[in-house]
């Protein structure tokens, strides 16, 4: 029989077993992670996990299982001491019916009626230029009722989500929010509005690392809500080229007389309304202005025209998987790197017990670092000294850009009867994945050894290197082979040692201090673009076949979420290119700076190493699928490969055997890194085009749709 002492023992790791399944739910398991600022990929490594497990975990889809579960468990259980979550009192109320936010409940028993048809009314609103009193509260009528998000739950200051539009209709000015929530505005004037947003309205997103700010509220202005609040529902032509109001424009005169401030940037499209920070408290707005192409057509296609309702689930949709906008997609992609890797976080105590600001490990800081001579741009500041109208030459310059290249058919490619487009999913997002990159500025050094650890940028000499004319040269975006030395980012260089052929650099400028920045990034984005997806019916345990059946057509199966598809996709284009922004506007001249470079993100190096990877990864695949099939692409343009084929879809020309696609190769798919069907085209189109606008025409320019609008100048 069992001692006594035995049967506690056993009790007691029983009981130890029961708490170790105690779990919180999947959604406060990724808010814990993202207040942490861990990725998946991060928690999956501690864990020994795939990541994909994780992903798993949090979406509830599946649970861990021991031994994994318990050190999960004791995980989530430190982040949740560290990163409490504040009760979310009255938030699925306020999801569900009316209520008045004067500290009293909605009628219970009201009838579904007049909970949703009429609108309770006010009383005078304030005068203009005056803040709503504070006992006034914001009336909430909910149409639609659908589950609180992510941003609704977990901080009661943002109980009503990330942003909210504004329009007008019959007199009466409504915010609408996620889900439904519609507000009641009472403020009359555009300082008033502020005022009450930032009062009353509990409106913005937490921050999404914990030394990071919380997202500033997003007021999206209607042309209705633009001209009840002075605004011109459209810019003037000098305005529009100046990108914002003019200087003298009665509204900047009225939020200046209430002590709002502006950015730099002035009262533009995307114009940010501002008091200086009390303490850790922010008194900022941000605005968009659809009137005045705030959501470009290239990014948004035509949200601006949708109905406030779904404009604002559509733009909802979009904060709480990338960010709250910030600006264009671009800008937003690149606050995005900022929004989660904060330039300072608090240090710890001193001998007072107080805390200040210093460096975050593994950001870009505070202030901007000088870029090597060979990565600054024509016109910078660095290279005033050359003389005007001077071609710099490879070696005296790093060009790191995405594929335009192409060549004629082969006899054998013409005897195909299709040409096949092929193309990658989020290119630069998964070539961004793991990239080592400099943190801090360039330590000039000559005659180095190539160390493909090492970010920076090497002249080198790789005109030695010969490979199959029928693929492109991996060192240049033309795909020509080099002709002397020239300057490259760290992975192209590597890629030449990968092949097997020696590098003797004459020169580098190197960055020691280095980190793998856009990891988060590349998480956040790739976790927003494949959740995206699945909405459209698309999901990564598809099979090949299944997968490019779902592909068919699957933008019709929500136009609305194919919207945000786009505004993510756009991005990660636009956060790379920002990080080497050129100047805008008039007066400028070559050699003066201009704002960008004020930035610590004006990163051009870090542009060229994730470029320069992502046409690395192309390459790779390509010669991959060359060595084991004797296919060779007969058109590169960035992520778009188009090959000659028997038939009209991928998997006439992709090797798959057994149902897995070559090791290394290109593999059809949804998750970032993988390939979809760009288009099909006859070998016949392909000829003709070649006839009528010259051989070097770039086929995969034009593939999807077959229409050759003008001659291909290669720009």
């Amino acid at each position: 029989m069992p001692t006594e002492n035995e049967l506690f023992n056993a009790v007691d790791a029983l009981l130890e077993e029961v708490a170790q399944d105690e779990l919180p739910s999947p959604a406060e398991r990724k808010r814990l992670r993202e207040a942490a600022g861990l990725s998946q990929a991060q928690i999956a490594s501690a864990l020994n996990a795939r990541r994909e497990a994780v992903g798993n975990w949090e979406a509830g889809r599946t649970e861990p299982r021991p031994p994994k579960r318990a050190a999960y468990a004791r995980l989530l259980e430190g982040l949740a001491a560290r990163f409490p979550a504040p009760a979310a009192e009255a938030v699925t109320e306020a999801r569900t019916a009316p209520e008045t936010f004067t500290g009293r409940s909605a009628p219970a028993a009201a009838p579904p009626a007049a909970q949703h048809s009429s609108r309770p009314t006010h009383s005078d609103p304030p005068p203009a230029d005056a803040s709503p009193p504070t006992s006034r509260r914001p009336t909430a009528r909910c149409t639609t009722p659908k589950p609180a998000s992510a941003t609704q739950t977990g901080d009661p200051r943002f109980a009503h989500g990330p942003l909210a539009v504004i329009d007008v209709a019959d007199g009466a000015v409504s915010a609408y929010c996620l889900g439904g929530l519609v507000l009641d505005v009472p403020a009359k004037s555009l300082s008033a509005l502020v005022e009450w947003v930032l009062t009353e309205a509990k409106l913005g997103a937490p921050r999404l690392h914990r030394s990071g700010k919380d997202a500033d509220p997003l007021m999206v202005l209607t042309d209705a809500a633009a001209e009840r609040y002075g605004l011109p529902t459209r810019l003037s032509d000098e305005e529009r080229r100046a990108g914002r109001l003019h200087e003298d424009h009665k509204i900047l005169k009225q939020l200046d007389k209430a002590n709002w401030q502006l950015t730099r940037r002035g009262f533009g499209p995307w114009a940010r309304i501002y008091r200086p920070a009390q303490g850790a408290r922010r008194s900022c707005v941000q605005l968009c202005i659809l009137g005045w192409n705030a959501l470009d057509e290239r990014s948004w296609g035509q949200a601006a025209q949708l109905p406030a309702p779904d404009l604002a689930n559509l733009l909802g949709a979009y904060a709480e998987r990338v960010m709250t906008p910030r600006g264009s997609t671009a800008v937003t992609g690149l606050e995005l790197m900022t929004a989660l890797h904060p330039p300072t976080r608090a240090s710890e105590p001193d001998e007072t017990g107080k805390r200040h600001r210093e460096h975050n490990p593994g950001s870009l800081g505070t202030e901007p670092v000088e870029c090597a001579p060979p990565e600054a741009p024509d016109g910078h500041p660095l290279l005033a000294h050359l003389p005007r109208f001077h071609q710099r030459t490879p070696a005296e310059v790093l060009v790191e850009e995405a594929y335009d290249w192409a060549r004629p058919l082969t006899d054998d490619e013409c005897t195909k009867r299709f040409v096949v487009g092929i193309d990658v999913n989020m290119a630069f997002a998964a070539a961004a994945n793991g990239t080592v990159v400099g943190l801090g500025a360039p330590v000039h050094v000559k005659q180095p050894v190539f160390d493909p650890k090492l970010p920076g940028s090497w002249l080198v000499d790789l005109s030695h290197i010969a490979l199959d004319p029928r693929l492109p040269s991996p060192f240049t975006p033309t795909g020509e082979r080099p002709t002397g030395p020239a300057w490259y980012a760290t992975p192209t260089v590597a890629y030449a040692v990968e092949l097997g052929y020696r590098v003797t650099p004459l020169e580098a400028y190197v960055r020691p201090d280095n980190g793998r920045y856009l990891d988060g990034w590349y998480n956040r984005l790739r976790d927003a673009y494949v959740a995206t997806m699945a909405d459209l019916g698309v999901t990564p345990s598809m099979s090949p076949e299944e997968f490019l059946a779902a592909m068919d057509g699957h933008k019709q199966n929500d136009p609305r979420m194919a919207i945000v598809l786009t505004a993510i996709k756009a991005t990660v284009k636009g956060g790379i290119g920002k990080l080497r922004e050129r100047p805008r506007g008039g007066g400028w001249r070559p050699g003066q700076s201009w704002p960008a470079l004020a930035r610590p993100t004006w990163r051009p190096d870090i542009r060229a190493a994730v470029i320069s990877k992502a046409r690395i990864n192309m390459h790779r695949k390509m010669l991959k699928l060359a060595g084991a099939t004797g296919r060779y692409p007969v058109a590169v343009l960035s992520d778009c490969a188009v090959y000659a084929s028997d038939g009209p879809g991928p998997l006439d020309f992709l090797p798959y055997e057994g149902g897995k696609p070559l090791p290394g190769g290109f593999r059809l798919g949804v998750s970032p890194g993988m390939v979809k069907h760009e288009g099909t085209q006859t070998t016949l189109w392909a000829e003709g085009a070649y006839e009528e606008h010259g051989p070097g025409l770039n086929l995969a320019r034009y593939i999807k749709d077959g229409r050759v609008t003008h001659t291909d100048s290669g720009e």
